[in-house]
């Protein structure tokens, strides 16, 4: 398990800017660089215009894509209680680190 706290397929809930208040499903995480924050790419939020130039097999034009946002504006949704939460680390029975919730006990997988 790595050190962030979002981690793919997980549902986040949006903290500040335009999409503040949305929920979606990250699709992918990029870990923080010397250069650049830890980011997630969330489903349906933050889309930015892409402007294409043809090529000889797309015909170009405007498109809307996801931009990533950074780990920052982004809160954990823990699934049994529907909350933004920031999970804590716990260690199971067996060893296994794991994330779980604050507010309900529940461990997110």
């Amino acid at each position: 398990m790595s050190k962030l706290a979002i981690h793919k397929k997980d549902t986040v809930v949006v903290l500040s800017g335009r999409d503040k208040g949305k929920q979606g499903e990250v699709l992918k995480v990029h870990a923080a660089t010397e250069k650049r924050p830890a980011t997630a790419l969330v489903s349906k939020i933050n889309f930015v215009t892409s402007h294409n130039k043809p090529t000889q097999t797309d015909p170009g034009g405007i498109q809307k894509k996801e931009a990533p946002l950074p780990l920052s504006k982004l809160m954990l949704v823990c699934p049994k209680c529907k909350k933004g939460i920031r999970p804590k680390f716990d260690r199971l029975g067996s060893g296994e680190k794991t994330r779980v919730c604050r507010k309900c006990s529940e461990v997110i997988l």
